[in-house]
């Protein structure tokens, strides 16, 4: 009996890895076989504004005018404090600001996402931009309500990029074969890449909703590989120094993080001039933040800027 029940046991196991190995092999087909070539870590740079400068003043203003930024910020009214901040801070300067939560909530407007599935979430909330915005803006950008972003800087930074080209950036993570753009810095898509992912939403084999795999990848990877089906790829976005624009630390860790390896350059070792996003930032810090980039200038300074991104018509921005 001993002997019968070991085998039985032994035959259990044995059919288990099998069905283990199997399905992996099945998944890594399924999901990596798309036959797309092999990608280099991409790195897409700011354009130089010292070239901007040349250009006559009115075709600097037509190329501004030619970036639309929709802002699709991910909420929870679990943390109405940092919707609050959203709310009344950075997000006014969005050519639109439309909020994503995962159920109906009264106090502030919002799309409601019916799930708590981040991933899902990531799904619905692309989707619902696409069907409804796709005419009136070109660039889309996904963020969490703990990011704080420039969105001038933002615009800046796509200058140079053609929305009808397949773009996909952020701060680029690798994790094995696949690079993702992490969500927590913000997510930038062209309204290509848009198209591209919306058409793929409801095809399972490319774009599954709850994934594939024996265990659950993040939104982030999950939305690295349906893109990589369609042939859109993560890019890693710098200014011309080479320092990155999407943060996924706060200002307080990245300056702490510079003193400490380059006591003598902290700002220099910190951040770039142009940065975009920093994420970790308490409701309070945002409205700091907030102060620093758009209200405090030193008296009788006058600033010459390359470009002048006008704001959105009927904002209250600072």
């Amino acid at each position: 009996m001993m002997t019968e029940g070991t085998s039985f046991v032994k035959g259990v196991m044995l059919g288990g890895m099998f069905c283990l190995v199997f399905t992996l092999f099945a998944n890594t087909e399924i999901r990596g076989g798309s036959g797309l070539r092999s990608h280099e870590h991409h790195h897409l740079k700011a354009p130089n504004k010292e070239e901007l400068l040349k250009l006559p003043e009115a075709k600097r203003l037509e190329l501004s005018l030619t970036i639309r930024v929709l802002c699709l910020i991910m909420v929870t009214p679990k943390e109405i404090g940092y919707w609050a901040s959203a709310v009344e801070t950075w997000s006014k300067h969005c050519d639109k600001a439309v909020f994503y939560s995962p159920e109906t909530i009264k106090i502030f407007e919002s799309v409601s996402l019916a799930t708590a599935d981040k991933w899902i979430q990531t799904r619905k909330a692309f989707q619902h931009a696409y069907e409804n915005y796709k005419d009136n803006y070109n660039w889309f950008f996904l963020v969490e309500s703990t990011t704080f972003a420039i969105i001038e800087n933002l615009k800046f930074f796509l200058l140079n990029k053609d929305p009808e080209q397949p773009f996909y950036v952020g701060h680029t993570v690798k994790s094995g074969d696949l690079e993702y753009v992490e969500s927590s810095s913000g997510v930038v898509l062209s309204i290509e890449a848009l198209e591209r992912l919306y058409r793929i939403l409801d095809d399972s084999a490319k774009c599954p909703e709850k994934g594939s795999l024996l265990w659950k990848m993040s939104q982030d990877k999950e939305l690295a590989v349906c893109l990589k089906y369609t042939g859109v790829l993560a890019d890693n976005a710098e200014d011309d120094e080479g320092k990155e624009l999407f943060n996924s630390k706060n200002i307080n860790t990245l300056v702490v993080e510079a003193m400490s390896k380059n006591p003598n350059e902290v700002v220099e070792g910190c951040c770039s001039d142009v940065a975009i996003t920093f994420d970790g930032n308490s409701p309070n810090h945002m409205h700091v933040l907030m102060y620093g980039v758009y209200r405090l200038r030193p008296y009788g300074h006058t600033f010459n800027d390359a470009l002048l991104f006008m704001p959105p018509v009927g904002s209250d921005n600072d």
